[in-house]
C-alpha cells in the first residue's frame, strides 16, 4: 500500500479513537485551545490523558510526515502537575494544559535545540527562551520540538541533517514550505494543539499556508527573539502557527512584550495591547476598507489559486469589507529590490558565543567543517561564508535602515490615501511543489516580498484546496503594530468560510 494511503487509514481510524483502553477516547480531531478547557473543567479527560493521547497519534502517524524531532519526555509530569493544579485552584492559566508543538531554533531547557544541524545537534539548552518562559507561565506543555529546514535557509521545503525531510500531511508527496515545516504539518495534523514558527521571510505564514494553518508574522518587534537561532536576525520574527485565528490571537498575546536583551521590542513601548482577544468580534467585516495588491496577486499565479482569491474576495465583500481594487504602490517594483542583506555569520556566531559556548564552535567556518547532509544546506553556507554586507547602506532593522523605511512609508502612505485597514494577496500563486522537484517547482512565494522588509505586520488564513487536496492560503498586511485590525478581518473571514479541514478527511 503506497504511504499517502497508510497515512490517511491511520489518520480516519486515529479520529475515532487516540487513546485505546480510555473510558471515553478523546477524539483530537481540530480541538482548540477554548475546547479543551471546556471539556477538561466539565471532567471529560485530564490533562494527562489529553497528553498521552497525542504522543499516541505522533507515534501512529508522524513515521510518514516526518514532523517530530523530539518529544519532551517530561510532558507528562508537566500535564500531571498542570492536573493537579487546577485541583487545588479551580483556576485556568490562559494556555492551562495546552500541549505545543515548538521549532527545533528555540531554546527550550531539556530538549536540544539544532536549528536542524549537525553542528547543533548535541545542544540542550540550560535556559529557556523568554517566550518559552511566558508560554510555561502561562501554563502551557512543551509537547515536542519540530524538524525545520537547516539553519532555517530553505523557504521551500523542510529538510534537515538531524532528521530528514517533512512531507505535507495533505499531500504526502508535496512539501509543507520551509523552514517552519514540521510545525506546520504536525500542528496540521493534529500533533499538538498549537504551533510556533519562525519566519524571516516566509517561514511561519509559506508553510500555513501549505497545511490550512493560520499564521502570524506580527510587527518586528511586538515579541522577543531572544534564545532563537537567527537566520537575518534584521527580519527574524517568531510567531503562532494555529488551526483557528483565536487560538493563533492566544498564543500571540502571551509572547507580547518587552525584552531587555532584544532591544526592538522597545519600539513596542504604547503601541501593545494586553488583550487581543477583545478583537475577536465574529464573522462581520462591515466597515472594513481592503486593498487588493494586484502587483502580487496577478503575476505568475496558477489559474486555481487565481480563482480561490477571487472568491476569497468576493467572501470579504459578502461579510461586509469594502474592495479596493486595485492598490498601486508607487515604486513598487523597484522598492522591493535590494532589500535582503546577509547577516547570518555575525547573528549565528553570536548566538553562538551566548548559548553554546563550545571551544570548537564558534565561526560559521566552524559549522562548515562540521559539515551537513543536506545538499541544500550546504550550498547556502558556502554562500553566507562569501558574502558581504550590502554596500550602498548599513543592515539595519526596521526603524532605522532608510530603504526599510521608504518602502513600509510608501506602503503606508497609499494605506493612508485610501483609508485601508488591510492589504490583501495569496500567500502564495502556486501550489505546493512536490518533494522531489522542491526548487524546480518554487514559484510564488509572496510572503518573501514585504513584509519582512518593511516591519509590517501579516496574517495568512486558510482560503481553500487545490487539485490533489493542497492547501492555499490569503494574506492580510497591515500596518506597523496593527494585529488588533488584522485578527478582527481575518477572525471574520475565517468564521464565514470556515476552509480549515483536517488532513484526509472531505
Amino acid at each position: 500500500m503506497p504511504a499517502i494511503f497508510r497515512f490517511f487509514l491511520v489518520l480516519l481510524v486515529l479520529t475515532g479513537c487516540n487513546n485505546i483502553g480510555q473510558e471515553t477516547p478523546i477524539d483530537l480531531t481540530e480541538l482548540t485551545i477554548g475546547e479543551i478547557h471546556v471539556e477538561y473543567t466539565s471532567g471529560t479527560f485530564s490533562l494527562v490523558q489529553l497528553t498521552q493521547a497525542y504522543l499516541d497519534r505522533i507515534a501512529a502517524l508522524d513515521e510518514e510526515v516526518n514532523a517530530i524531532t523530539y518529544i519532551n519526555p517530561e510532558a507528562l509530569s508537566r500535564a500531571e502537575e498542570l492536573d493537579r493544579e487546577f485541583q487545588r485552584t479551580g483556576v485556568l492559566r490562559p494556555l492551562h494544559g495546552i500541549p505545543i508543538i515548538v521549532k527545533d531554533n528555540i531554546n527550550t531547557v531539556g530538549l536540544p535545540t539544532t536549528a536542524g544541524s549537525k553542528a547543533l545537534q548535541d545542544f540542550v539548552p540550560d535556559q529557556d527562551a523568554p517566550i518559552i518562559q511566558k508560554l510555561k507561565e502561562a501554563g502551557a506543555i512543551i509537547l515536542a520540538k519540530s524538524n525545520m529546514a537547516e539553519w532555517a535557509f530553505s523557504p521551500m521545503h523542510s529538510e534537515s541533517s538531524t532528521h530528514g525531510t517533512t512531507r505535507n500531511p495533505y499531500n504526502l508527496n508535496h512539501v509543507p514550505a520551509g523552514s517552519s515545516g514540521g510545525t506546520a504539518a504536525a500542528v496540521a495534523a493534529n500533533f499538538g494543539t498549537v504551533g510556533l514558527g519562525t519566519d524571516t521571510g516566509n517561514s511561519i505564514r509559506g508553510p500555513s499556508s501549505h497545511c490550512a494553518l493560520v499564521g502570524f508574522r506580527t510587527t518586528l518587534g511586538l515579541i522577543s527573539r531572544t534564545g532563537i537561532v537567527p537566520l537575518y536576525l534584521r527580519n527574524d520574527v517568531v510567531g503562532p502557527m494555529c488551526r483557528t485565528v483565536e487560538d493563533a490571537t492566544i498564543v500571540m498575546e502571551v509572547m507580547v512584550g518587552l525584552d531587555p536583551a532584544d532591544s526592538i521590542t522597545y519600539y513596542s513601548e504604547g503601541k501593545k495591547h494586553t488583550d487581543y482577544e477583545q478583537f475577536l468580534k465574529g464573522n462581520d467585516a462591515q466597515g472594513k476598507r481592503i486593498g487588493v495588491l494586484r502587483a502580487l496577486s496577478d503575476r505568475d499565479v496558477d489559474p486555481e489559486i487565481k480563482n480561490l482569491f477571487e472568491q476569497a474576495l468576493i467572501d470579504l465583500s459578502v461579510i461586509g469589507a469594502e474592495i479596493i481594487d486595485t492598490v498601486h504602490i508607487p515604486g513598487f517594483d523597484s522598492l522591493r529590490q535590494g532589500q535582503w542583506c546577509s547577516t547570518f555569520r555575525k547573528d549565528v556566531e553570536a548566538f553562538l558565543a551566548t548559548y553554546v559556548k563550545s571551544d570548537t564552535l564558534q565561526t560559521l567556518e566552524d559549522i562548515i567543517r562540521v559539515g551537513t547532509d543536506s545538499d541544500f544546506a550546504r550550498g547556502r553556507l558556502r554562500a553566507n561564508a562569501n558574502s558581504q554586507e550590502r554596500s550602498d547602506t548599513p543592515c539595519g532593522d526596521a526603524y532605522t535602515d532608510q530603504k526599510r523605511i521608504a518602502f513600509r512609508e510608501a506602503i503606508e502612505r497609499v494605506m493612508d490615501s485610501l483609508s485601508l485597514d488591510a492589504i490583501v494577496y495569496p500567500s502564495w500563486n502556486h501550489k505546493p511543489a512536490s518533494i522531489n522537484q522542491f526548487q524546480e517547482e518554487y514559484r510564488g512565494d509572496n510572503s518573501q516580498v514585504i513584509a519582512p522588509h518593511t516591519g509590517q505586520p501579516a496574517f495568512t488564513v486558510p482560503m481553500g484546496y487545490t487539485e490533489g487536496n493542497l492547501p492555499a492560503g490569503i494574506q492580510f498586511l497591515g500596518r506597523m503594530y496593527a494585529e488588533p485590525t488584522l485578527i478582527e478581518v481575518a477572525y471574520a473571514y475565517e468564521q464565514h468560510t470556515q476552509h480549515r479541514k483536517s488532513p484526509g478527511v472531505e
